[in-house]
């Protein structure tokens, strides 16, 4: 794969954003004006959100817990959720809906999970009882085969495939040569179907190379991951050390370098591995340096904001920001647009919902759900 590009946009970033976190706010971008509205606050750390049949709102606390957004109202804990390893990065996580939701009620969850021997990611399925009180026929489908000390870089995000399968993203857990150990889960994008089993296309299924679930290596800590549904193109977006956040299109067996390339410096400032390319190993297609410490991925397919189409979305913690990728007909990046940078807080997840808005997830203490929709023309 070919670096596309690695720009900095300094010049030509026109950045907009609200004063304040109001109710609703309008702001202004590069192309449509956008209302920014708060749908409900009082989340603690709050990692994912999906979007119920009745468009109601399902959303994770990292402390271990998921709850319902209806009305403006925020339920209570849903019930028999796994105790989560709730410390530094790790808690509970993602969530994502099964395509089949609206009739099985079947979801899936990650989260940091501890034992003796340290803590790691694992993976659930579940349902959603009728009175969405509680999870039933709760199932680990994938745990890290080797939990260690320390609380960071867990990755733990989820990507459905238009078969059903799931790819998780998993960190490299601090350890950053645990990326480049093809018989570990760390630093990689594995691929399970549905009930955690292996599934037939997996370039290592036989076990001999790599761990039969590794799709790919070479990832520090990919904290989003997400499908184009236009082209069924998988991307990450992973967090660099200082500098070398990147945006990856990943592919079977593919190597991504980290922590042999990185376009990154450790936090010390000392250079690590032994540069920015080497042979059989992939290029980003976008980096940043500074960094941005990406949070999750979208790219935009949607009715609402059509000029968009085809972008990637980028949330951002470090800046506080929504980042658009914006993108030509080749699918080439060619500029960055920042929105809201320093108005909600760290941006922790972004998703667009099925009418086109957005929805974001604030991660704080007082965490809040947001909706970006497009601002009604004033005709008076």
């Amino acid at each position: 794969m070919t670096r596309i590009s690695a720009f900095h946009f300094a010049a030509t970033l026109i950045l907009f954003g609200a004063t304040s976190a109001n109710a609703a706010d309008s702001v202004n971008t590069q192309g449509p004006t956008v209302r920014v509205e708060k749908l409900a606050g009082g989340l603690e750390h709050p990692w994912a959100v999906e979007v119920l049949p009745d468009g109601a709102y399902l959303v994770t606390e990292r402390p271990g817990r998921i709850r319902i957004i209806r009305n403006g109202k925020l339920s209570e804990p849903i019930g028999n959720v796994p105790k989560v390893n709730a410390r530094g990065q790790g808690g509970l996580m993602d969530l994502a809906l099964a395509p089949d939701f609206a009739t099985s009620r079947k979801l899936y969850f990650t989260a940091a999970i501890a034992d003796k021997q340290g803590s790691g990611a694992e993976a659930f399925s579940a349902t959603l009882s009728p009175d969405e009180k509680r999870l039933q026929a709760v199932t680990p489908i994938f745990t890290m085969r080797r939990f260690t000390s320390g609380n960071i870089q867990y990755g733990a995000r989820i990507a459905i495939a238009r078969d059903g399968t799931l790819f998780i993203s998993v960190g490299d857990r601090g350890d950053r040569d645990r990326s480049q150990d093809w018989q570990d889960d760390a630093g990689s994008i594995v691929h399970i179907n549905a009930d955690g089993s292996i599934p037939a296309d997996n370039p290592f299924k036989d076990g001999g190379k790599a761990l039969p679930e590794i799709w790919s290596k070479g990832h520090r800590n990919p904290q989003g991951i997400t499908f184009d549904a236009k082209d069924g193109k998988l991307y990450t977006v992973e967090h660099g050390a200082r500098g070398g956040d990147e945006i990856n299109q990943i592919e079977a067996g593919k190597n991504y370098g980290w922590p042999i390339i990185t376009y990154g410096r450790d936090y010390s400032g000392a250079e690590i591995g032994e540069g920015t390319a080497k042979k059989g190993l992939e290029q980003p297609l976008h980096y940043w340096d500074p960094s941005i410490a990406p949070g999750a991925l979208a790219v935009y397919r949607g009715a609402m904001f059509p000029e968009w189409d085809g972008d990637f979305l980028v949330a951002a913690l470090k800046f506080q920001l929504l980042s658009r990728m914006q993108r030509d007909e080749s699918g080439a990046f060619i500029a960055e647009e920042r929105l809201f940078e320093g108005d909600y807080g760290r941006i922790r997840d972004v998703i667009v919902a099925p009418d086109g808005a957005l929805l974001m997830l604030t991660d704080e203490d007082d965490g809040a759900l947001l909706r970006v929709s497009r601002a009604q023309a004033n005709n008076g």
